[in-house]
């Protein structure tokens, strides 16, 4: 009987590389951007629940600002099972806090799988079996099992995991030691990556024993679990912000990879639109009415459906609409989304708008 994973869904993301759709109180992963009907919050509980087969293991770690939207996106969802964030701290304390209450109720031999919550999956039964594979490996390893996605292409903004020695295979699927984490590289670093073949995309998914996360929290970053321990989330304004790549992942020797094909995306901006939209029957990405005359090549998005763009002499830019705040930006430049939005916040006039 393969081991059960208890799934808790990372939520609490601001998601500033979509706005102006993405906003502080209805942020990325409360949208849908695949034309399903399902926002990415609502499409990961979906692929996650088959694992579970109800509602009552299934968990959400989410900003106290979200935490009505979840309710809304999610009505099934026990309100035990969402844990409340006073203020964001990176993923560090969150994968602790959650890991400890996980704990609580399901025992350290229980597996549990952290999942951020605005992926995109083409191919959710061989996620799922993945999935049945990496807690194989946790459970059979003491390991803390990481998800590496088989590259594409040389991504620069991607962190990757270099692979080190083979440790078998887990359900068909091979597992190897992690060698390294390596933060996002400048475009020949990840060219020699994809060359190398040893390498993989970090996807930002983990399965792991909960004992074992907690332990190796304890020992590299005991200012996280320490407070955590004593006081539970009422610690949180004394903790420090701190990814759990950085925390834990590059200093543990209990993490493993397994490079895996499922069809993924992180939807990083809205590039990634195009990437799962785009038709050869049309030169532009089109989520709203769009007349487009000599345009190719460009995302068009508009969240009414009444409203009309029309463009003319365009090529690979982005044009969304959303109530009373327009973006245009070349796809080339979208990164630089988060500086417009930071400078929006400087602004008085301006930070209704986000």
């Amino acid at each position: 009987m393969p081991p059960t994973v208890i799934p808790v869904i990372l939520a609490g993301g601001k998601g500033e590389r979509f706005w102006p759709v993405s906003r502080r109180q209805h942020p990325k992963q409360f949208l849908c951007l695949d034309g399903s009907g399902f926002s990415l919050l609502q499409a990961t509980a979906n692929r996650l629940l088959p694992m579970t087969e109800t509602w009552d293991s299934l968990w959400v770690i989410t900003a106290a600002h979200l935490a009505d939207g979840i309710r809304q996106q999610l009505p099934d969802l026990p309100e035990s099972n969402l844990l409340i964030e006073p203020e964001g701290k990176d993923t560090a304390p969150a994968v602790a806090w959650a890991t400890l209450e996980v704990a609580k109720r399901h025992g350290e031999s229980a597996i549990a799988g952290f999942f951020p919550a605005d992926h995109w999956i083409a191919d959710e039964a061989a996620y799922r079996q993945t999935l049945v594979a990496a807690a194989q490996l946790a459970t059979e390893k003491s390991a803390i099992a990481t998800l590496g996605i088989n590259p594409t292409f040389p991504a620069t903004g991607y962190g990757y995991i270099e692979q080190g020695d083979g440790v078998g295979q887990f359900d068909a699927l091979a597992a190897y030691k992690v060698a390294r984490f390596t933060e996002k590289p400048d475009q020949s670093t990840a060219e020699e990556f994809i060359a190398s073949g040893r390498f993989s995309w970090n996807s930002g998914m983990f399965i792991f024993p909960t004992g074992v996360m907690l332990q190796e929290i304890a020992t590299y970053a005991p200012e996280i679990m320490q407070p955590l321990q004593a006081r539970g989330v009422d610690a949180y304004a004394d903790l420090s912000k701190l990814s759990i790549d950085y925390a834990v992942m590059e200093k543990t020797d209990k993490s493993f990879v397994m490079p895996v094909d499922f069809g993924w995306d992180d939807l990083g901006d809205w590039n990634a639109v195009e990437r799962l939209l785009k038709s050869p029957d049309n030169p532009n990405v089109e989520m709203a009415q769009h007349l487009g005359l000599d345009t190719t090549g460009s995302i068009v998005y508009t969240t009414d459906d009444d409203e009309l763009i029309v463009t003319i002499g365009l090529e690979d830019v982005v044009v969304v609409r959303d109530g009373k705040a327009t973006l245009v930006v070349h796809k080339s430049r979208t990164q630089d989304i988060k500086k417009a939005v930071k400078a929006l916040g400087a602004d008085p006039n301006f930070k209704h708008l986000l």
